[in-house]
């Protein structure tokens, strides 16, 4: 079954934002718990064809995979391919947005992905490019997470894009579910005192990685767009 994906951002930028925004949680937060730290990348795709992907990539999943791959690419809404490279194994992530923001960076989506073990995000990445998929951008990022109150989870990440920047996301199996998941992010950020990202200026900044990734993708370079 596919999930429910809810995710607000919230911009840190600086290096001491992010050391005071992690001292406001573990005061604010008796229950916050560290998980782990890891590097990523992420690669995003545009354009596409459906019929291929099927063909490319329909028979490396494992049969319980396989109706709910052919649900989410039939699906009306606005589509988000990427691939992820974690601990040494390739994600293929596609997401729906199921509310007016975006599918790349929405607040509220449906989430379908897949682990491909042991397999280099090259490889990955060509089962998309040979199906009429083209790089959009290719991102990186460090990321610690922590578990909190109501099933939220916290990351604090470091990108060569937007420097420090925190997700707070909940994982719920319904769209009704969601709008109320939505609701209590939005009570924890009231609660630490911080401002949620708005949908419009991170689309802006999307857009400008989106136009320069090649300067930025593996870097420590960072920008600020308002």
């Amino acid at each position: 079954m596919n999930k429910y994906e809810v995710e607000i951002k919230v911009l840190l930028t600086t290096k001491e934002n992010r050391d005071n925004f992690k001292e406001k949680l573990k005061h604010k937060l008796i229950d916050l718990k560290y998980l782990w730290k890891n590097s990523q990348l992420n690669h995003y795709f545009i354009w596409w064809d459906f019929d291929k992907l099927r063909e490319n990539v329909l028979h490396h999943l494992p049969e319980d995979k396989k109706e709910s791959f052919e649900n989410i690419l039939k699906a009306p809404w606005r589509h988000s391919f990427r691939t992820r490279y974690l601990n040494w194994n390739s994600i293929l992530v596609i997401k729906l947005a199921i509310d007016n923001t975006s599918s790349s960076n929405g607040v509220s989506r449906l989430e379908w992905e897949h682990t491909f073990k042991k397999m280099e995000i090259d490889e990955l990445d060509e089962k998309l490019l040979h199906s009429d998929f083209e790089y959009q951008a290719k991102w990186s990022r460090e990321r610690e997470e922590y578990s909190s109150k109501n099933n939220i989870n916290i990351t604090i990440d470091k990108n060569a894009w937007y420097w420090y920047l925190s997700e707070f996301e909940m994982v719920v199996d319904s769209k009704e579910e969601a709008k109320k998941a939505e609701e209590s992010i939005r009570k924890l950020l009231w609660e630490l005192g911080v401002e949620e990202l708005p949908q419009d200026r991170l689309a802006r900044m999307f857009a400008y990685y989106n136009k320069n990734w090649k300067d930025y993708y593996g870097t420590e370079k960072y920008f600020v767009v308002d």
